[in-house]
Order: structure tokens, then C-alpha cells, then sequence
């Protein structure tokens, strides 16, 4: 199957997703060419906020590989992939991903995370940004249990 047949797919799954009452996003994600996996987004459904197309197929492919580790994978996106789900394909390995809306077009119907970006641009010490460090006084060795697990 050929890049645009995949991101054709990724179209499909998302126009489905509208007539089912959800948000127009859907994901392919290929590796060698050969499908892996594909989502749509399913917030509507489960309404956990982190639903999106993307994340289900990077969950999808990583049970079907028995593996965190997607190298080599690609992702055909309907929509500009969110933060979450750009941060999750490199927690995973894959390096490229497509999409065929960009966050300009999804601006005036409420669907681009353009702000998200910008407000992450800012970095995680930024004041507002909500993080801070809290551990207490006598917590020590948590990471080296981790390692000596291992």
C-alpha cells in the first residue's frame, strides 16, 4: 500500500469517527508497509481525555508487537498530532509521522493544539506551567531499585 493509500485509511477512519459522534481524527500506523494498526479517535466513547487516534494506535501496535519500541513505524495522521501523541511516537520510537489537517485548518472549529505547543515551547519551568518538584524529606533510591530490578 502506497503512503497516500494509508493516509486515504487514516481519512476513512476519521469520517467514520463523525458519523459515530466523535472528533474527525484516525490513525494508520504502518511498518514496512504493512498495517500495524488503526484508530480513531475515541474520547466520545470512553471520555478519558488522552483517546485520541494516535495513542490508540501506538497502544494497538505495541500489544501486537509485544513491544514499547515501534522503530521503523510510521504514523498517518487525519489531523496535526497533538503534543501528547507527538511526544508518545518518540517515546516509542517512531520518527515520522504524516497528517493531512494541519492545527490552521482545525483553528475555527475548535480542533487545534496549536496553544498546547506554545504554552510546552515555554518549558516545563515556566511560571504557570503548573510542575513542580515534591519529595520528601527522607525519599531516596528509587530510580537505583529500578536498575537493580532490572
Amino acid at each position: 500500500m502506497s503512503a497516500e493509500m494509508h493516509m486515504r485509511r487514516a481519512l476513512a477512519l476519521a469520517r467514520g469517527n463523525i458519523a459515530a459522534g466523535g472528533r474527525p481524527f484516525g490513525a494508520v500506523l504502518v511498518k514496512d508497509g504493512q498495517v500495524l494498526a488503526e484508530a480513531a479517535n475515541s474520547i466520545h466513547a470512553s471520555h478519558d481525555p488522552t483517546d485520541h487516534a494516535e495513542m490508540r494506535a501506538i497502544r494497538l501496535a505495541s500489544a501486537r508487537l509485544a513491544s514499547p519500541r515501534l522503530q521503523g513505524c510510521v504514523i498517518y495522521a487525519s489531523g496535526h498530532p497533538c503534543p501528547m501523541c507527538l511526544a508518545a511516537m518518540y517515546l516509542s520510537g517512531i520518527e515520522q509521522a504524516w497528517f493531512a489537517y494541519g492545527n490552521e485548518d482545525g483553528l475555527a472549529y475548535g480542533l487545534s493544539t496549536a496553544a498546547v505547543y506554545q504554552r510546552l515551547a515555554q518549558g516545563p519551568q515556566a511560571p504557570g506551567s503548573g510542575l513542580q518538584q515534591l519529595r520528601p524529606q527522607d525519599e531516596q533510591g528509587l530510580y537505583a531499585e529500578w536498575r537493580a530490578a532490572q
